[in-house]
């Protein structure tokens, strides 16, 4: 697992020390171990296809880096995507990792004890931690994978992002048109489209895209709307 590990990072273009991919090796035995108690998510049989789409996806941010970052927030994190993976290669920058679910929030912070991360998961849906003092327009990145269309994804992540700073989606081939459905969202909320980055992972065929909002704007008060209500009725 550990040499393949280095070896399809090195492929991708993704920097990788040797420590970084221990941990990211142990993580994933942890994983496979807890999800066979908890099904806290999908883990492929294929050692390649695991590294493929559930670690260098995550880090494929990485390529091009993230200058400027030191506080972070991981919103709808599960179980620890892309937070975990991102922590691991990103020790410097403080991660936030947020679930409503329990079991996921007690497995993340396991995890972070076990590999030693600069992290913290949190037991708080995203309507309800926007609202803290502590958290809102706080965080210099928010992050989600496969959590949500992106208009309902802005609403979850930008009410946690400072002005400049920024909210990254990690998207598939509807990118383009959840970013045109997402217009009035983005505008309302403060957040204006910076940059989509493709996401390639060498043989495969996935059309993997990272979508870069800026936080050009505060966010009204009155978001994000109560839990629930974000889903209920888009922006």
């Amino acid at each position: 697992m550990l040499e393949l590990l280095m070896n399809r990072a090195r492929a991708a273009g993704i920097p990788l020390t040797g420590e970084q991919a221990e941990k990211l090796a142990r993580y994933h035995e942890m994983l496979v171990e807890a999800n066979a108690r908890f099904n806290l998510t999908r883990v492929p049989d294929d050692a390649a296809e695991a590294i493929d789409r559930n670690y260098l996806d995550c880090l494929a941010p990485l390529r091009t880096g993230l200058p400027g970052v030191a506080r972070a927030v991981d919103v709808g994190s599960g179980a620890g995507f892309p937070g975990i993976p991102l922590s691991i290669c990103l020790p410097d920058v403080r991660f936030v990792l947020l679930d409503s679910l329990g079991k996921r929030v007690e497995f993340l912070n396991q995890m972070i004890a076990a590999l030693d991360l600069n992290a913290e998961a949190v037991h708080l849906r995203a309507e309800d931690a926007a609202r803290k003092p502590e958290y809102r327009e706080s965080f210099d990145l928010a992050t989600a994978r496969a959590v949500a269309p992106l208009n309902l994804l802005a609403e979850y992540l930008l009410p946690f992002v400072r002005v400049g700073g920024h909210m990254l989606a990690y998207k598939g081939p509807t990118a383009d048109e959840e970013l045109a459905s997402a217009a009035n969202a983005l505008q309302i909320l403060g957040g204006r489209f910076a940059r989509a980055e493709a996401a390639p992972i060498p043989g495969r065929d996935w059309d993997h895209r990272l979508l870069w909002i800026e936080k050009a704007a505060s966010t009204p008060e009155r978001y994000p709307r109560r839990a629930g209500k974000p889903e209920k009725s888009p922006l």
